[in-house]
This record gives structure tokens, C-alpha cells and sequence, in this order.
């Protein structure tokens, strides 16, 4: 299998595990890949791997995984033709989407439009309607406190204010009456300000115990768009995705259906291209848009695992010209699959980070288990960035064989040097509201606080 229409280079514009992932499968299709490093980075394995790397800053995330303009003069140094974000950092910014096409590259990824039309939440939500798809009752942005009481009461109490640019739990603030929504207001907007750069929010009524669960797009540019199942994510702690599985425990097959169609439906509307994920809350057997990340996510290797879709190989080749390379009726979900997000935090100490070296290291193995990773013994953990150290996807023929071999796997797994999230999830994979499935997103707050 090769891309077809001349990509052959790709700038990766990340770094760690997910720039790692885009090199392997770059190197599969026979592409050439070039990583980008900044000072903190220089002896990292992405950099290691690939075909050839830039130096593009100083160790600060600002000076450099998010510096445009070193970023594409990357992609000019390295004789790049293609640009792939991975996730975080500029993943789903639509101006470093749109400076890449201008400067006469391909972004791995839907067009700057697209991501900006869905990176808007209340013009998502606009869109969702617009297309047929369910969306949480709520209101558009609106302009001032007032507004949003008038909206909150139209809607019903308990809402959520959210910000309308908003993304990874930020710029929320819950409500359960008028005058505590007179309070949260502005702090929604102050931290969707410093964390978006626009404080615009928008009010939504607060489902109670619904699942988060979320289904995997991919469309190509000769009007080619699937669905490759769905995913549960509801196991997270301050709108911090911990456990994901696939495919999602308990949901029946007749709203699994119909959600997944109206995701597809979606990214029919929107025009989309590429690896997308349009995400939703289920509860009392109805499912509610809430929002569309137009990039590749986290979890996707349990998706990987049970339908056997490269999903990376698929963004490149879509992103070289080529059509997807499966049609909906190929898509076969087998098993079962389970991912931890293993990460240096302090559970004890309110999940603070833990930068450091890892002096010693066991990696679990043995039949169905996956381990991304971009460190070794030896490596450390910067203090600039997320705090991943890996992601531990276990799969099995049912998700109780996939949760004993989780088990087995987390066991196994020894990190030392620095404080991690293994032994909650020890924990975790024994909780029975996981084990039978029944968990929803207060679960881990309940556990945990």
C-alpha cells in the first residue's frame, strides 16, 4: 500500500507518543517523515525514528510546538509536502491549518474552514441541528450575565455555562440556579479567555448521569464517509478522559445505530475530511451532540484494536488523494478493547504533575496488549507538556476477557522514577460500576473526589 498523489514527506508537528505513532506509519507507506524537536526534546524517540528532524525551539511549548512560523519553516528546511498536527498543540488550530495550504502544503486533516465551523462550539451545535442530529437544550452565545439567567431559565435548571471556543474541560462552570449562575458566568469567561482567546459562552442544561460516548469518523475527499464504531468515555475525572473502551458496554443496538449515523451525517454536512470524532452523551436512551474533535484522539487504538483500521494510514491517505481503502460494510467490530492513560501525576496530591527521569521500566506484554509509548529508562518526563507516559490498550473476544487481561497487564507494568496513574487504575479495572459496565461520568468523581 502506497499514498498516491505525491505525498511524500510529512512534517510530524507534535512530539512523544503521537508523534512517534505518525512516524511508524509514515514508514509503513513508504513516506518519508520529519519530526520537529525543541531543546527538551533533542535525544527524544520521535526524533530518533524518523527519517530526519528540526530543531524548531527553545524547550517552552510556546517557542516552539506552537510556533508557526518555525513550524513551517520545518516543513520548507526538510522539503516537506504534507503537515500531520497529531493531537494537542495545533492539532485544531484552523489559522496553522490554513497558514499550511497557503504555503502550499497539505494539512493531514479537514480544512481550516471546517475546523474552525466545529471548533466553535455554539456554531457546532448549530451545525448538529442543522443536519438532523440531537444537541443538549441550550442556548447560543450569549452576550451578557442577564442573557444567560433568561437562557438558563428557558432551558431548566441545572445548566452548564461553557465556552463557546472552549475544548479539554476548560472554560466550564456548572449552575444549579440563578444566582450561582450569576457568579460562574464570569469566570467561565476569564478562563475561556486566557485558555481560547475569546470569552464567549454559551449556556446548556446539565444531564445528570449520562455516558460520554463518542463515535469515529473517517471521510475522504471523493465524498467517501464512515463511521468505525464508538467509543465509551465516560470513566473521567474533571472532563479529563481516563479509561476508554470499545466498543461502548450496555448501549442498545438500535441507538448505537442511530447514533453513529448521525455522525456520519454530520460529517457529511460539514464537508469533513480525514479522522474525525463526534462526540455525545446517552442517557435514558438518548444521545445529545455536544461537540466534533477534527483531529485524531487519544483512544483511537482501542477503535484500531477491535475493527483492525489503521487509522493513522488512513489519515495519510486520504490527505494524499486516495480514497478510503474500506466501505462501510467492512467495518467488523470483534472484542472487545480497554485503554489506560498512564500518566506522571500524583494521584495523592490532586493529580499534580511529576516531571522526572524514569530510572527503571516494565512493560507489560503478553497476548492482546499495546503499549504506546515514546519513553525508555532513562528518559525524562519535561516539565512543558502533558504528562503522558503512555497509553496501555488491552484487547480481548469479550470485554471480560479484555478486562482479566487488563488486569494481568496493569500488574505487570512497573514505572519508576517518577509517581504515575498505574495504581489507580489497579483500582479501577476492579470497580464494579466498570466491571458491569453501568459507570457513567460522576463514576471516577464519586471514587476519587
Amino acid at each position: 500500500m502506497s499514498p498516491s498523489e505525491g505525498l511524500r514527506t510529512v512534517l510530524v508537528a507534535n512530539r512523544g507518543e503521537i508523534a512517534l505513532r505518525v512516524v511508524r506509519a509514515c514508514r509503513d507507506l513508504g513516506v518519508r517523515s520529519v519530526a520537529v524537536y525543541s531543546d527538551a526534546d533533542a535525544d527524544a524517540a520521535h526524533v530518533r525514528h524518523a527519517d530526519a528532524a528540526v530543531h524548531v525551539g527553545k524547550s517552552s511549548a510556546t517557542r516552539s510546538y506552537l510556533n508557526v512560523a518555525a513550524l513551517l519553516a520545518a516543513a520548507r528546511e526538510s522539503g516537506a509536502d504534507a503537515v500531520h498536527p497529531g493531537y494537542g498543540f495545533l492539532s485544531e488550530n484552523a489559522d496553522f491549518a490554513g497558514a499550511v495550504a497557503d504555503a502550499g502544503l497539505t494539512w493531514v486533516g479537514p480544512d481550516a474552514a471546517v475546523i474552525a465551523r466545529m471548533g466553535d462550539k455554539a456554531t457546532a451545535r448549530a451545525t448538529a441541528e442543522a443536519a438532523g442530529v440531537p444537541v443538549v437544550p441550550g442556548s447560543g452565545v450569549v452576550g451578557s450575565t442577564d442573557e444567560a439567567v433568561v437562557a438558563a431559565q428557558e432551558v431548566g435548571y441545572p445548566v452548564l455555562v461553557k465556552a463557546s471556543a472552549g475544548g479539554g474541560g476548560r472554560g466550564i462552570r456548572p449552575a444549579a440556579d440563578d444566582d450561582e449562575l450569576r457568579r460562574v458566568v464570569d469566570e467561565a469567561r476569564r478562563e475561556a479567555a486566557a485558555a481560547f482567546g475569546s470569552d464567549a459562552v454559551y449556556v446548556e442544561r446539565a444531564l445528570q448521569r449520562p455516558k460520554h460516548v463518542e463515535v469515529q469518523v473517517l471521510a475522504d475527499r471523493h465524498g467517501g464517509v464512515v463511521h468505525v464504531g464508538e467509543r465509551d468515555c465516560s470513566l473521567q475525572r474533571r472532563r479529563q478522559k481516563l479509561v476508554e473502551e470499545a466498543p461502548a458496554p450496555g448501549l442498545e443496538p438500535t441507538l448505537r445505530e442511530r447514533m453513529c449515523t448521525a455522525a456520519v451525517d454530520l460529517a457529511r454536512e460539514v464537508g469533513y475530511v480525514g479522522a474525525g470524532t463526534v462526540e455525545f452523551l446517552v442517557e435514558d436512551g438518548e444521545f445529545f451532540f455536544i461537540e466534533m474533535n477534527t483531529r485524531i484522539q487519544v483512544e483511537h487504538p482501542v477503535t484500531e484494536l477491535v475493527t483492525g483500521v489503521d487509522l493513522v494510514v488512513e489519515q495519510l491517505l486520504v490527505a494524499g488523494g486516495r480514497p478510503l481503502s474500506f466501505s462501510q460494510d467492512d467495518v467488523v467490530v470483534r472484542g472487545s478493547a480497554v485503554e489506560f492513560r498512564v500518566n506522571a501525576e500524583d494521584t495523592d496530591d490532586d493529580f499534580l504533575p511529576t516531571p522526572g527521569e524514569i530510572t527503571a521500566l516494565e512493560l507489560p506484554g503478553g497476548p492482546g496488549v499495546r503499549v504506546d509509548t515514546a519513553l525508555a529508562v532513562g528518559d525524562a518526563i519535561p516539565p512543558f507538556y502533558d504528562s503522558m507516559v503512555a497509553k496501555l490498550a488491552v484487547w480481548g473476544p469479550d470485554r471480560a476477557t479484555a478486562l482479566a487481561r487488563a488486569r494481568r497487564a496493569l500488574a505487570e507494568y512497573r514505572v519508576v522514577g517518577v509517581p504515575t496513574t498505574l495504581r489507580l487504575h489497579r483500582r479501577l479495572v476492579d470497580e464494579p460500576a466498570l466491571v458491569d459496565g453501568t459507570h457513567d461520568i460522576t463514576t471516577l468523581e464519586g471514587l476519587i473526589g
